[in-house]
């Protein structure tokens, strides 16, 4: 087996599984289709390709929070107020209604940093995701399309497990956490066993008309100050 390792960071970022009209959410990690989504803009797949999304999403994933984060919160207004030279100013409606100003709560992670690791017995077919990466045929970022990633973004194609992987991995510090916390760095696996933690982010299609998820099982640790080493991750960017 091979292991695609990312270093997922930035000023902001955002991982919603549960966005619903008004309100969008964040999770605390990388969504799988989050992570598949940021594939599949590298290597140009579109969004009613389902069988190249089921590839990608076949990879086993793994996630070690290197840096929690804040979750903070933006007010955002879309349409409104008035333009001269235009009667109706707005957000369009589907319905046919006039346009008219539209209002949400958008959460995100600020300062957040995450190793993620894919891992599948095709290591041509990871470094294949790794060239992308490299040179993506669409812009890349991280949940929303402002959300661009800081580099370095790819660690490149390790042959080892995904879990000793990401428990051995070098730790980054930070300029706020110059040591890892005393508890540990929280770890997340994909997981076959369906008593563990159900999460609805697993990706079928990514057609705006109908986006469609299924259920993905993981399981939750920690890794051990002890299992890793404070040192700076190996930079890939610019090769």
């Amino acid at each position: 087996m091979a292991v695609l390792l990312l270093r997922l960071a930035g000023p902001m970022q955002s991982w919603g599984t549960q966005s619903r009209f008004s309100v969008r959410d964040t999770g605390r990690e990388p969504s799988k289709s989050g992570v598949v989504g940021l594939l599949c803009a590298a290597m140009g797949v579109p969004r009613d390709d389902e069988d190249s999304i089921a590839r990608i999403a076949a990879m086993r994933m793994g996630v070690r929070v290197d840096h929690e984060g804040t979750v903070a919160s933006d007010f955002h207004t879309a349409g409104g107020g008035t333009v001269p030279g235009r009667k109706k100013y707005g957000v369009f409606k589907a319905s046919g209604a006039s346009p008219s100003t539209v209002t949400s709560t958008r959460y995100y992670l600020a300062d957040a940093v995450f190793l993620v690791g894919l891992e599948s017995d095709d290591r041509r077919f990871l470094e294949q995701l790794d060239s992308a990466l490299a040179d993506p045929c669409w812009p890349l970022f991280l949940g929303r399309k402002s959300f661009v990633p800081a580099p370095p973004l790819r660690l490149g194609v390790h042959d080892q497990g995904l879990e000793d992987l990401l428990r051995t991995w070098p730790w980054h510090p930070q300029r706020s956490h110059q040591e890892p916390p005393d508890h540990g760095l929280r770890m997340m696996l994909d997981s076959d066993d369906p008593t563990d933690l159900a999460r609805y982010d697993f990706p079928v299609s990514f057609r705006k008309d109908a986006r469609r998820f299924e259920l993905r099982y993981v399981t939750i640790s920690r890794v051990s100050p002890r299992e890793i080493t404070k040192e700076g991750a190996p930079c890939t960017y610019p090769d």
